[in-house]
């Protein structure tokens, strides 16, 4: 009876499937609950997006922040400037009202003094002129340069060469080697020539002018008889 048994017991074992080894076991990671390599990868790129996108906002924030603070510099900057170039200029404007108050009596004495503050105040604006640099310079008998003269009329002149600048009506000045206004000009042409049409009037030696037609001018002077002539 047990041979039986044991030859039915080997034909069970026969009669089921053979499995591969490893087939049907799940990875070790995945029964762990580990994440896998792409995962791992995908995460650390998520982290390093944040932090540059931080990155980048704080960058932005302190250009900004740098930005303003360099318009509020300049702004002082300009404005200590031009404070002290109008500190300068109060004191001419000073001198031009004691030389207004002095010529309140009208006297010869009081106008040449009048005369005399003005010329020291002109002589102060231009030393202020010159210590920012401002400086005049010559335009009359100059050749006439657009880049420096601002013509507004020409006129005829025999004595100046044609396309210079005959009268300066206003100075011009430069702040170092930059134009700060141009100077206002009058620019000379040539002397018209005289006119073709009309020849030359010709004489004869003696001042007498005589005509081209073979009459000279005693010709049209009527003659008035003398007492002893008699009228035909």
């Amino acid at each position: 009876m047990s041979d039986k048994q044991d030859s039915r017991d080997d034909s069970e074992r026969t009669s089921e499937p053979s499995q591969p080894a490893g087939e049907g076991t799940p990875p070790a990671a995945e029964l762990a609950g580990e994440p896998s390599s792409a995962e791992v990868r995908v995460a650390a790129l998520e982290a390093e997006k944040a932090e540059l996108k931080d990155r980048m906002l704080r960058i932005a924030a302190e250009f900004d922040n740098y930005k303003k603070r360099v318009r509020k510099d300049m702004s002082e900057h300009e404005n200590k400037v031009r404070e002290a170039i109008l500190r300068d200029f109060l004191e001419i404007a000073d001198n031009l009202e004691r030389a207004v108050a002095t010529a309140g009596s009208g006297t010869q004495k009081d106008i040449k003094s009048v005369q005399d503050g003005v010329e020291l105040v002109l002589r102060l604006f231009r030393a202020k002129l010159e210590r920012y640099a401002v400086t005049a310079f010559e335009a009359a008998g100059q050749p006439f340069d657009p880049r420096l003269h601002d013509a507004i009329s020409q006129a005829p002149s025999a004595e100046a060469t044609p396309g210079t600048v005959l009268h300066e009506l206003q100075k011009g000045y430069r702040v170092g080697e930059r134009l700060l206004r141009p100077a206002v000009v009058i620019v000379a042409t040539a002397p018209p020539a005289a006119s073709a049409d009309k020849p030359a009037p010709q004489t004869d030696g003696k001042g007498v002018e005589i005509d081209v037609n073979g009459k000279d001018e005693s010709d049209d002077v009527p003659v008035s008889p003398s007492k002893g002539d008699k009228p035909s």
